[in-house]
Formats: structure tokens, sequence, C-alpha cells
């Protein structure tokens, strides 16, 4: 990549539900974790440090609510301040979270710098468009994409004001391989404009004309910029143990950069969010080392495109 990088620590574990002993999940810790890795001076990159979350407090699921949804809001709008410094002047923004609701401020700060409309490309193995009605769990993660696009009762879903952060039909949902069932909105998914490029299409299809076929919807004439979500459950379980969430199947490492290295190059790319691994899960931190890999094959400029060298550091 040939432009300046800059990455933001979101070490945000209240967009989703506690463990099942009770306690709050680890995923606040993955920035540090991937930051001893090496991650900032392997891309190259500007650190412009965390934005640090409120308390978790929902331990117990309000009734039809989100959890933390109080907390969430006001996090997503400390992080889009954030957003819109690292986007500035060109910069391609790298925001570690964390859980995957910090994809709402970060679509926020990058509205700010871009202007809208903007484009969404989803990277999830779920797809995370429940209601907080809907969801089994009351997690925030549980409906990153419905939040984004305005579907829910929950002034998350208004972060933007009358209008959603971003339009349907400038989004693409790519990867998921979740079982149908209404906890995360399949029905209402299969109704919306959104693009839905679940893995089995991958399979089909191949990493190139996948590519093809989001840019065509994320970044057509009329987008003034696009952000990539990222969520690690999306790679294949037999390199990525460390989510909550881990499905069966998914790509490997190398598919998944074939598939990312056109998006992220593209010149209205304004940033990514990446999200869900939990360095509780990873003892051997094997899971940071492909993260910290792949996104080094994906962005850093020395480092040519192919499997992910750095999966043995």
């Amino acid at each position: 990549m040939d432009r300046t990088i800059a990455v933001i620590g979101a070490p945000s574990s209240i967009g989703i539900r506690p463990y099942d002993d009770g306690a709050q999940r680890h995923l606040n810790r993955a920035p540090d974790v991937l930051r001893e890795r090496g991650l900032v001076r392997r891309l190259g990159a500007i650190d412009l440090g965390d934005v640090v979350p409120p308390p978790y407090q929902d331990f117990v699921r309000p009734p039809n609510r989100a959890r933390n949804e109080r907390q969430v809001l006001e996090y997503s709008r400390s992080l889009a301040q954030r957003v819109a410094q690292a986007t500035e002047y060109g910069r391609f923004a790298v925001v570690l979270g964390g859980d995957c609701s910090v994809v709402l401020g970060s679509l926020l700060g990058a509205r700010q710098t871009a202007g809208t409309p903007l484009g969404l490309v989803y990277v999830d193995a779920h797809a995370d468009f429940a209601t907080p009605e809907e969801s089994r769990t009351g997690s925030v993660a549980s409906m990153g994409l419905a939040l984004a696009t305005g579907r829910g009762d929950s002034p998350l879903a208004r972060l933007a004001g009358r209008l959603p952060l971003v339009n349907g039909s400038h989004v693409a949902l790519v990867g998921r391989r979740d079982k149908a069932d209404a906890w995360y909105g399949h029905a209402a998914l299969a109704a919306s404009p959104i693009l839905d490029l679940p893995d089995s299409t991958l399979l089909a299809q191949g990493a190139d004309p996948l590519a093809e076929a989001v840019l065509a919807r994320v970044a057509s004439d009329d987008v003034r910029g696009f952000w990539i979500q990222l969520d690690a459950d999306v790679l294949n379980p037999a390199v990525m143990q460390a989510v909550d969430s881990p499905e069966p199947g998914g790509p490997m490492p190398d598919e998944l950069l074939r598939f990312l290295s056109p998006i992220v190059h593209h010149p209205r790319a304004l940033g990514l969010s990446l999200t869900i691994y939990d360095p509780a899960l990873d003892p051997d931190r094997s899971g940071a080392r492909q993260l910290v890999a792949l996104l080094e094959s994906l962005l850093a400029p020395s480092v040519p495109l192919g499997l992910p060298k750095a999966v043995n550091a």
C-alpha cells in the first residue's frame, strides 16, 4: 500500500455477551496482543493509540434491548472522532477491535471525512442482521450490520441521525455460513437490498470474480468511499479458533488475502476494522500470528501478495 496507515486500538468488549461463566470477555486485550506481535512496525504505520470504552454494565441482558446500549452509543461517538482523524489526508485507517460493534463508530468517523453515501464490505461468518428483539444474546455484535443499515428500534440504528450510517444498496455481506434462523435476521436480510455472498459463493466463483462483484456494489460512481469490516471468525477454524462463535468451513488465509487485496487497495477504501479475536482463547498466540501476517501481507508496502508469510513468527 502506498498510503500512510494509521492504527487505532478499539479495546471494546461491551458489544458482546459475557463468557458462559458470566465474566466479561477478553476481546479488550486484542489490540495490545496484536501490537506485541509487531503489527504497527510491520505495517510501517503510525499509532494513534486506544479509544477506551466505558465499563461493561449489562451482565444480565435487559429485555428486548441491546446489552450496554448507552455505553456502545457513547463509545461509537468517541471512536468516530479518532477514525475521522485517522482517515484525514488520504490515510488508510486500521481499527483493531475488540468486538464488531466498533464498525458503528468506524463508519460514523469515516462519514465525517469522506461524506456520504458510504459503502460497506462486511466480511463475517454470521449475518449480524438481528434486531434487539430478535437477537438471542442481546449483543450489539449480533446486530452490527442491521444497526449500520438502520434496522432495529435502537438509538444505535440512528447514530447518523435520520438516515442510516450506510444504505443497504451500498453494502456487501461476504462469507457468512451461519444457520438460517431468526437470531441473525436472515429473513430480513433476504428481503433487503444488501448483496449477500455466503461462503459457498467464494467456493463456487473464486476470489477474483467475488471481489469484482463486491467493488461494483460498494465503490459505484455515487459512493464517496467505503469501509471494510473484517471479523476474524470468517477464517476457517483450522487456523482461527480464538473467536467466540466459530463456524465450520470458511476460507484459509491465502484465499481471504486474494479476495481482500483488490478491495483494500481500491482508491476509495477508507479503512478496515478487525474484530472478534479473543486472546483468552489463543494461549499460544497462533491466532494473533495469523492475523498479523494477514494484515502485513495485505497492507505492508514491502510484502508481496501471497500466502501470509509471518504465520510462524
